[in-house]
């Protein structure tokens, strides 16, 4: 099964994997958004790099949880 097709159905069972998917698409377009300006203030910087962090934390979670979906459905 490829991992796509996983993700896919983790979204529509798991509601912990739907949550970090819909905040992690959320902090991606936040991030986007910020990252236009051509000058981030000091605080825009600290709030730049808490997002990509928080982001970064939510993918991890993910790929976990694709993992155990895997490692129990192989």
């Amino acid at each position: 099964m490829l991992e796509q097709e996983i993700v896919e159905i983790l979204k529509q069972q798991n509601e912990e994997f739907k949550k970090l998917a819909l905040e992690h698409r959320e902090l991606d377009t936040r991030l986007s958004e910020i990252t236009k300006k051509p000058y981030l203030t000091p605080e825009e910087e600290v709030e730049k790099k808490r997002m990509q962090k928080e982001k970064l934390m939510k993918k991890d979670k993910m790929a976990d949880l694709i993992r155990e979906y895997k490692k129990n459905h192989s």
